[in-house]
């Protein structure tokens, strides 16, 4: 581990020394290319210049306790030992997790579908509060929403939302929300006063560039029609909405949100690369299937993986057995505490892989 840790020392002042080269500076490809690298090294050089700087406070302890007669002195060093050896095993921890190979998808933005499940009217008005939530959620990041999709029921709940998290790191922390959700309440609905079950879908999908997507577009076809929705400007007066058909895979994609029929023609192209890019992911993950078992499930949207329980105020994920009475607060976008959770989870699964390796 430490062999590496001084490889990435070592690359991240080489990187220094070629940032600071005009003629480096004045490749803008090269640069930003640099820039990055540099980027992703600096949090582990950081932390591994403390643990370094930890062991000589150690060592410096130590020294002064076999040197010194003074007994103030000496209990001095020995606290100073003591809380070095404590942040010497907080640094050990953190550069076990940071040497964790990275997500190349993290730091994308993404593309959100939420899909009403089984349950009619109430899993559209469920799937119509996911929606909020995680806008909500995203606001605490500045991140952006771009609508693209939205398919409603006619009393505030959405059959079908489809939206864009623009933001850095947006995949890092909403990847593990893929899968089925299920809400457990009385339906507004519901005159009896019966508690219902009802259920929607969430697929997280990565914004795929262009060059990770190679795209035929012979195979793409479009068709144009008019939008619905609440009025106002252009809406179910022009063709502007657009369809867009994937004929080798089928896949079926509808953009309505624009008023203009190439911008969402722009928006079905982007969901289209993100789900052919989520494709060959789920290739990947099936080769590795051990990886993937060892992992949190963070892509199976057949996988029930929360459950949102009104009654008693409880959200439970099933994944981790996390259960929370702050159903309320995580509704309001307050995610932090599941994704915390959820990502020490798998940082723990694939520390123990690496051990087992």
């Amino acid at each position: 581990m430490f062999d590496k840790l001084e490889d990435l020392l070592q690359r991240y002042e080489e990187l220094q020394n070629e940032l600071s080269d005009p003629g480096v500076v004045n490749d803008q490809t090269r640069f930003r290319k640099l820039m990055k690298e540099q980027n992703d090294l600096t949090d582990i050089v950081a932390e591994y210049k403390r643990y370094k700087q930890t062991k000589q406070d150690i060592e410096d302890s130590l020294l002064l306790l076999d040197e010194e007669s003074d007994e103030e002195m000496r209990e001095l060093a020995k606290e100073e030992l003591a809380e070095a050896k404590e942040r010497l095993e907080e640094c050990e921890r953190n550069l076990k997790i940071l040497l964790i190979p990275k997500d190349p998808n993290d730091d994308k933005n993404v593309i959100v579908e939420i899909r009403a499940g089984a349950g009619g009217d109430e899993a559209a008005l469920f799937a119509a509060e996911l929606y909020r939530m995680y806008a909500k959620y995203a606001e605490t990041f500045r991140w952006k929403i771009d609508l693209m999709n939205v398919n409603e029921n006619g009393i505030g709940g959405f059959k079908e939302a489809v939206f864009m998290v623009n933001g850095q790191g947006a995949y890092s922390k909403l990847k593990y929300e893929s899968g089925v959700h299920r809400v457990q309440r009385v339906p507004v609905t519901e005159s009896g006063g019966r508690i219902h079950t009802s259920t929607a879908t969430v697929a997280i999908m990565p914004e795929a560039e262009e060059v990770d997507v190679e795209l035929n577009m012979n195979d793409c076809k479009f068709d144009v029609f008019r939008a619905s929705g609440n009025g106002g400007q252009c809406v179910n007066t022009t063709d502007s909405a657009v369809r867009l058909t994937h004929i080798p895979t089928g896949i079926v994609i509808s953009c309505q949100d624009e008023k203009s029929q190439l911008k969402n023609r722009d928006k079905a192209l982007k969901v289209l690369r993100a789900k052919l890019y989520e494709l060959e992911l789920e290739k990947a993950h099936d080769a590795e299937a051990e990886a993937r078992r060892s992992q949190v499930g963070t892509g199976d949207r057949s996988e029930k993986i929360r459950t949102y329980n009104f009654p008693d105020g409880r959200v439970t994920d099933h994944r981790i057995k996390l259960t929370t009475h702050r159903l309320n607060e995580i509704l309001n976008g307050d995610l932090t505490e599941v994704v915390d959770a959820l990502t020490a989870a798998d940082q723990a699964a694939k520390l123990a892989k690496m051990a087992e390796e």
